[in-house]
Formats: structure tokens, C-alpha cells, sequence
């Protein structure tokens, strides 16, 4: 694949961005890494299995928030390094999550992380106790000392995903996030609503952004918004997770839609059809078959080229590709009708 002749993602050079080219009869606009899956069973100490996990390119190398389900049937969460993006070095403990003060804050659980930077400092989101599923929120800025920041939204919540910089538009320089209002359960329905705040403790302006449903079954149950979202040039990328009940269980999916950079709560273009489905061993059978869920999308501007990391079967960590105009184009064909 040639890169961009024009930069179409606003953001830095990834130059060792993990990337394996399109195989010359793939079809498909997304395409799977030919190692998967990049971690496996038992991957650590008395960690079972790593998915639903989250990288951000960091000083030439790679770091991640993992989420690490133990033995004891228990997620938390774990720091992780890489060189290349794929070799993982997953660290054994969990986080040693720290108050204002320094004092210990650990977690009752946490899965299903997001990582990105604001200005100097990264930021984490995942699935907190709240008590009951929530947003949690935290931040680093060495990846040697986590501060554990309140809960930025009310119980019952999942998929909280903040915006990688402030938004100047509809509001005036504020921080943005996505969420999924839901139960206590595991959620029978779900839709993407997004919140505004001055100061990342303050949240309001709620405003619904994508509902479930539409022409494609694949995300009749629930949405969830996936990786940080994706400036570009035309709006902001958001990859998400639909979901479709069957005899069989839930079937977890991955789509794209288009947000408008000004006022991300607007909707440009949405895929009719998911982009990467439960097709291959890794993601029909394990732990929870029939799951591709993406938490993470690292790009390299200068090319435009994306690398997708995804939980399999909420028993592995996968990767796949992607190039934006590409995508970008195939959206603009192949889009619901708003």
C-alpha cells in the first residue's frame, strides 16, 4: 500500500508503527495481522488471558493498559512496554493506582482500557466499580505513577472514550467524552451518547450521538465506541463495536463512522456494514466466542496508515490494518442514510 501523497491524519510520525501490507486478495478495506493472535493464553504470572486492551506509541516504542482477566476469574489492570507493537512485556502486578495524596487507591476491578494523550499528560479510561459498571478515569505522565481521578459519570456506564484534545467549537475549548449508558447486567441494549466538560471532573451537555440498530443486524443489540477517535482531516475516525444477539449469544462486530470535527455529537457517515467480523479461530472460540472488540488504533500520519488493536473471544489480543483514505472512501460509498 503507497502512503498518502497528502497527510489526511492530523497528528505525529510513527515510523515504526507495527504494519504488514494488504494481501493481494483481501477485499476488504480492514485486514488481520497474518501472527495473530499477538498475545495468548496465560500470558503472565497468574494472568489467564489479556484482551479488550489499549497501546499508544511512546520515547520510539510502544507502551499499553492491558486488561488482564486472573485466575481468579477477576480483571484488572497492567502496564505494558513494546518495541515493535506486537512483542509485548506485560508487567506481572497490577497498577498501583494512587490518590491525590500518594496513598493507595486500588481498583475493585477494571477492564477494557483507553489510553491517549491531552497536551503533557496520558489519560486512562475503562470499566470501573462504582459501585457496579462505571467509568473510571486516571491519568500518568511517566508510566512509574498512576493518579486515580473521580468518576467523570454516573453508574450504569461502559465504553467512556475521551477525545485526544480539547474541542473548540461547539463549546469554546472543551473536553469531550463518549460513553454507553446502560445497566448493571451485561447490557441487552446500549446507544453512544456524548458528554462535555471544562475541567475533566464536571460533565454535562449530554447529547446522543448514534443509536443502535439501522439497516445492519450486526449492531441491533448495542453500539459502543471502540479506539480513541481519529482526527483526520474530514472529521474525527471513530472505529466501535456493534452487537447482534443470536441463538447462539451475543456476536460482537467492528464499524466506522465519520464525526464532525467542530461538533463530534454529529454524525457524517456511519458503515451499513461492519468492517471486521468473528471469523477466524481466535474470535469464534474461546472464553466468550464470537467477539472482535477494538480498543486501540494507533496511525502514523505521514502515511496514513492504522494499526487496530482488538480483544478475540475475550481470550486474545489481535491486530489488524487499515489505511485512512481507503477507509475514509469506503465510508462515503458504503454509509447509513442519516
Amino acid at each position: 500500500m503507497s502512503p498518502s501523497t497528502t497527510p489526511t491524519i492530523a497528528g505525529a510520525a510513527v515510523p515504526n508503527l507495527p504494519w504488514e501490507d494488504k494481501p493481494a486478495d483481501c477485499r476488504d478495506v480492514v485486514w488481520r495481522y497474518r501472527g495473530n493472535p499477538i498475545i495468548g493464553w496465560n500470558p503472565v504470572g497468574r494472568v489467564a488471558r489479556i484482551f479488550n486492551s489499549a497501546a499508544i506509541a511512546w520515547e520510539g516504542g510502544f507502551v499499553g493498559v492491558f486488561r488482564a482477566d486472573h485466575r481468579n476469574a477477576r480483571a484488572d489492570l497492567h502496564f505494558g512496554r513494546s518495541a515493535d507493537g506486537i512483542r509485548w512485556d506485560v508487567e506481572p502486578e497490577v497498577i498501583a493506582w494512587q490518590d491525590e495524596a500518594g496513598r493507595p487507591k486500588p481498583l475493585s476491578y477494571g477492564y477494557d482500557p483507553r489510553l491517549l494523550k491531552i497536551e503533557d499528560t496520558y489519560y486512562i479510561t475503562w470499566c470501573d466499580d462504582f459501585p457496579g459498571a462505571s467509568i473510571g478515569l486516571g491519568c500518568t505522565r511517566d508510566f512509574q505513577t498512576f493518579l486515580r481521578m473521580e468518576n467523570p459519570l454516573m453508574p450504569f456506564n461502559r465504553n467512556g472514550v475521551l477525545f485526544p484534545r480539547r474541542i473548540h467549537g461547539r463549546y469554546g475549548g472543551q473536553y469531550a467524552l463518549l460513553s454507553r449508558p446502560s445497566d448493571s447486567g451485561h447490557t441487552p441494549f446500549g446507544d453512544i451518547v456524548l458528554s462535555w466538560s471544562p475541567d475533566l471532573i464536571y460533565w454535562g451537555r449530554h447529547r446522543l450521538v448514534m443509536s443502535r440498530g439501522g439497516r445492519g443486524w450486526w449492531q441491533s443489540t448495542k453500539i459502543g465506541a471502540g479506539p480513541v477517535p481519529i482526527e483526520t482531516t474530514e472529521g474525527w475516525l471513530l472505529f466501535y463495536h456493534g452487537v447482534t444477539t443470536t441463538c447462539n449469544g451475543y456476536v460482537y462486530s467492528m464499524g466506522a463512522a465519520l464525526l464532525d470535527l467542530d461538533d463530534p455529537g454529529r454524525v457524517l457517515y456511519r458503515t451499513r456494514d461492519y468492517l471486521l467480523g468473528p471469523e477466524k479461530d481466535y474470535e469464534t472460540a474461546g472464553f466468550v466466542p464470537n467477539v472482535v472488540f477494538p480498543c486501540a488504533a494507533i496511525a502514523d500520519a505521514p502515511t496514513g496508515r492504522i494499526a487496530l488493536y482488538y480483544g478475540a473471544a475475550d481470550t486474545f489480543t489481535a491486530l489488524a490494518f487499515c489505511q485512512v483514505d481507503e477507509l475514509l472512501d469506503y465510508l462515503r460509498r458504503n454509509s447509513e442514510v442519516f
